[in-house]
């Protein structure tokens, strides 16, 4: 194995180890609600995600994000630069963070007006809501914390905190639910304790290993007008990628949360689509883990203005990407009953799954470019293009698909929409890397980035 591919794998394989715990947290979310009295839990914990996640989880991927801009510090030898985009991200992320729980009554107003299902299921979720979003402000500061550990080359760090963070989760979940008999609001109750629990961790990390990085420390730096403008100029387009990736899951879910053409009720389909979406998350948190190395490994490179290893490392990306596609959809091919019968017992919400399951089976090779690709621009800070492509698969392919689809083939239609979605994505971003990734380094110095200074970003824990 060369040393590119070795590289690789240093970053990949902590953040699959650590995005694993993160499907596996959802998947024994499931199971405890599936195996309740009433398929409604299931659909109260995926009904309330799409909004909590939406005002923190994808909030926080903003802020994960912002470890490219440390990666291209690193990528020059500017420890002093790295430090203080961490500054800047934990000093965003924890205004907010508060922002988000004073203005949790507006938040909730605003989901449950846009999304309107079964009442039972709706007073679930707006009560596990109300417990969730508590937990912004610890998710937020997490992951600026994280996005700093990854963008310095180590991914160890950031997989010790959210393995351990989900640990907690899903003993304390237990707990709540299977000793106290809360429901869904002891899962809610149990991801807050973790999350809090999750950033203290990485704080001690941070004390630990990166003690001397602390010399170069500045608040006057952190809080330079232009450098502040640039950080938020960075995750701008990050932001709105975002926020189309969330329009489109909300889309998912309140289509989901509706009887439609297949004449069964709003309930069952929730939980339906609820139970296939864990396949997708599952393979999303794996492909995420190489993302996250092509972030981290883009922004290295286009730092050091190196076009050669850019482009040697996007290539070999795509190959693990790739094999990592194909063995799920032979997985998902072979194993799928077995998994569906682990998630849930309920008998009625696995028949009426079977149906759609062929639309899951296609999800890694039709989305696996998205994701990778999607890890590429954030590395290279080409927000614009990223930005494009997403809002022209947002609003040229899924949403008129689903118009058409949807309401012609039900729950079918929705699915292919999605799975459109996805698709072109992937292609979109392929069709513009030449200029948008490979361009910019044509006119750079080669050496510009390459001489590593005094003091710079080696110490603590940066050997990964």
């Amino acid at each position: 194995m060369n040393s590119m591919n070795r590289t690789i794998l240093r970053l990949a394989v902590p953040n699959i180890v650590s995005n694993i715990s993160v499907p596996l947290l959802g998947l024994v979310d499931l199971a405890l609600m599936g195996h309740l009295e009433s398929a409604d839990y299931i659909g109260a914990i995926s009904w309330a995600p799409s909004f909590s996640i939406s005002s923190t989880g994808d909030w926080g991927s903003c802020a994960w994000a912002r470890a490219v801009l440390t990666a291209q510090a690193y990528g020059r030898g500017d420890g002093a630069e790295a430090l203080h985009t961490l500054g800047r991200a934990a000093l965003i992320a924890l205004v907010l963070g508060v922002l988000l729980v004073l203005l949790q009554g507006p938040v909730e107003w605003l989901s449950f007006a846009l999304l309107q299902g079964e009442p039972r299921v709706e007073e679930l979720a707006i009560r596990y809501f109300r417990i969730r979003i508590w937990a912004a402000p610890a998710v937020l500061g997490q992951f600026a914390l994280l996005g700093y550990f990854l963008g310095m080359q180590n991914a160890r760090q950031p997989m010790v905190v959210l393995v351990t963070t989900n640990v907690i989760n899903i003993l304390f979940s237990w707990l709540f639910v299977v000793r106290f008999h809360m429901g869904s609001d002891g899962v809610a109750l149990g991801t807050v304790i973790a999350q809090y629990s999750g950033w203290f961790l990485a704080l001690a990390i941070l004390r630990r290993s990166y003690r001397d990085q602390f010399v170069h420390w500045s608040f006057r730096a952190v809080r330079q007008a232009r450098a502040l403008r640039r950080f938020l100029q960075v995750n701008r387009d990050i932001f709105i990628r975002t926020m189309c990736l969330v329009a489109v899951f909300t889309v998912f879910t309140a289509r989901s949360a509706k009887a439609d053409a297949t004449g069964l009720g709003e309930d069952t389909i929730l939980a339906v689509n609820s139970l296939l979406l864990q396949f997708f998350l599952f393979f999303s948190f794996l492909i995420d883990g190489f993302a996250y190395a092509a972030e981290a490994l883009t922004g290295r490179y286009t730092g050091a203005a190196d076009p050669a290893n850019l482009r040697k490392v996007i290539r070999l990306l795509f190959w693990w990407g790739g094999g990592i596609a194909v063995f799920f959809t032979l997985a998902y091919l072979w194993g799928g009953e077995a998994m569906f019968r682990v998630l849930t017992d309920n008998a009625g919400v696995i028949q009426n799954a079977r149906p759609y399951f062929f639309w899951v089976v296609l999800v890694p090779l039709l989305s696996f470019a998205a994701f990778l690709w999607d890890g590429i621009y954030i590395g290279a800070t080409a927000g614009a293009p990223m930005r494009n492509a997403m809002l022209a698969s947002t609003l040229v392919v899924f949403l008129p698909a689903y118009l058409v689809a949807g309401h012609m083939l039900g729950n079918h239609g929705l699915w292919l929409a999605f799975l459109l979605f996805m698709a072109s994505r992937g292609i979109g971003l392929h069709l513009l890397a030449g200029r948008a990734i490979y361009g910019p380094l044509r006119v750079s110095s080669p050496a510009s980035g390459r001489a590593r200074s005094a003091g710079s970003c080696e110490g603590g824990g940066s050997s990964g």
